[in-house]
């Protein structure tokens, strides 16, 4: 990882709040559970600066993946992004549903992907890395070689990590939590004891909960 890369993206996520840090009243993620993290990288598309910034380096990260053939976007987060760095490395582009569509032909992968071709997945946000390694499986069913994910942000879960060493896939962010609370230190965004609660959290999130209920 690029540290003068992740240090300015980080940056760059909390100032157009991208990422919000809020300790003191949790987020609720869509899997129910509290988090004082949120974040929605889709808001990067709206800041042409930050949205070139954020091109050039997945592309760059892309590139030292060279040799491959295929760029893979994760719907839905990760398309977007996924065609920004196929138009600027001139790759093909394809993209994977979270379920099979209903009509048509009924497929999950969009795009045209041939047997044995090297391809690269791009997802906005890492978790727990489950639905991204979904993509992963798929593409390897339909005869894909896949051997990285490239993100944007990484909460670096330990359960992630695991995930990722048991798909055989390895993964590659611009930056990533500790990245992230440097900086917002930095901003002065938060205070040390914010950052002694977020960190908790990240270790264990279901005790870090019943630690601030109680």
């Amino acid at each position: 990882m690029n540290i003068k890369i992740g240090a300015e993206i980080a940056r760059k996520l909390l100032q157009i709040n991208a990422i919000k840090l809020s300790p003191q009243k949790p987020f609720t993620w869509a899997s129910g559970m509290k988090s004082p993290i949120y974040c929605d990288n889709r808001l990067i598309l709206s800041y042409p600066e930050i949205r070139t910034l954020t091109k050039k380096a997945l592309s760059e990260l892309c590139s030292s993946f060279e040799p491959f053939d295929v760029i893979a976007g994760v719907a839905t987060s990760g398309i977007p992004l996924a065609s920004l760095v196929a138009d600027e490395l001139n790759k093909s582009l394809i993209y994977v549903r979270g379920s099979t569509k209903s009509h048509g032909r009924q497929q999950k992968i969009e795009g045209k992907l041939d047997k044995g071709a090297n391809v690269l997945v791009i997802e906005d946000l890492i978790s727990t890395g489950g639905s991204c390694l979904k993509v992963v499986d798929e593409l390897r069913e339909n005869g894909a070689v896949v051997n990285a994910v490239i993100a944007i942000f990484s909460y670096e879960f330990q359960l992630s990590i695991d995930n990722f060493t048991k798909s055989s896939c390895q993964l590659e962010t611009l930056t990533n939590f500790d990245f992230l609370l440097d900086e917002a230190l930095k901003m002065n965004y938060i205070e040390e004891n914010d950052l002694k609660s977020i960190l908790k959290w990240r270790i264990n999130p279901q005790q870090w909960l019943e630690q601030s209920v109680n």
